[in-house]
């Protein structure tokens, strides 16, 4: 669900319908101009309300939402330019890592990866990103 009204400065909000927005005041993903940054997203399923099982699964889910939120706002994965990865535990880098180049080969965005806890311990990877509209032009 997308919130299309432009606020100060023609800010369009994006939302996934995931109640941590409406509970925790912030948008899935916010446009402005060309720009489009989506908040940290995991590998919850919003739909069916659970978190898939292993990295591998999660960080396919992961890509599913920010996917969902990035078309909301007429982009695709393809105009990201910018990700800063987050990982529970180290030992899940090579898997989560081997779903990240599947999906972003060819795109090959610029990408800062670290390990922290997470509020979840059963969530074992969160991204943030960065596109541009029209980058590919």
């Amino acid at each position: 669900m997308s919130d299309t009204r432009p606020s100060a400065g023609g800010r369009r909000l994006i939302s996934s319908g995931s109640e941590f927005e409406q509970t925790y005041s912030y948008s899935r993903a916010v446009v402005v101009g060309h720009h489009v940054m989506l908040s940290g997203t995991t590998g919850y399923d919003y739909a069916s309300s659970t978190l898939a099982k292993g990295a591998r699964e999660q960080t396919l889910q992961l890509f599913r939402n920010a996917s969902a939120a990035f078309s909301q706002a007429g982009a695709t994965l393809a105009d990201v330019v910018r990700v800063r990865m987050y990982l529970s535990q180290a030992e899940h880098y090579e898997e989560i890592m081997a779903v990240f180049a599947e999906t972003f080969r060819g795109v090959n965005p610029a990408c800062t990866t670290v390990e922290a806890g997470l509020f979840d311990p059963e969530i074992f990877v969160e991204m943030d990103m960065d596109a541009i509209l029209d980058v590919r032009a």
